[in-house]
């Protein structure tokens, strides 16, 4: 996410991997499917952004009775150059994970940090 690389977050997921945004912002898809729809659709939205994200905070991480499963906390802070503003994002993933790879995320972001910090 720092680096804005597609390709390096594409390569952790499973060929079948399914990406679901439940929060998803007007005109963002609900969900990628597969990873090479998590390698374009990343590399599309990265590509058309001007935010830069600064940093991701790990805020916590919780384990669960699954032991696929990851629940993790997060706030990414990012600047918007064109606009000389910051901002903060809140986040939550529910991580689902097999021999190493991501079988399935759900992402809930903050959509709404994000494009008012475009304003």
């Amino acid at each position: 996410m720092l680096d804005k690389s597609p390709d390096d977050l594409a390569d952790l997921y499973t060929i079948d991997a399914v990406h679901e945004f439940p929060f998803s912002s007007p005109g963002f898809p609900s969900s990628f499917e597969g990873r090479e729809a998590v390698r374009a659709g990343y590399r599309a939205a990265w590509s058309a952004s001007p935010i830069q994200v600064e940093e991701v905070r790990r805020v916590a991480a919780y384990e669960t009775t699954d032991p696929e499963v990851i629940v993790a906390e997060h706030v990414v802070l990012g600047t918007l150059p064109t606009r000389l503003t910051t901002f903060t994002v809140p986040g939550l993933l529910i991580v689902h994970v097999r021999n190493g790879l991501i079988t399935r995320v759900h992402d809930y972001m903050d959509g709404l940090g994000v494009s008012s910090a475009r304003k």
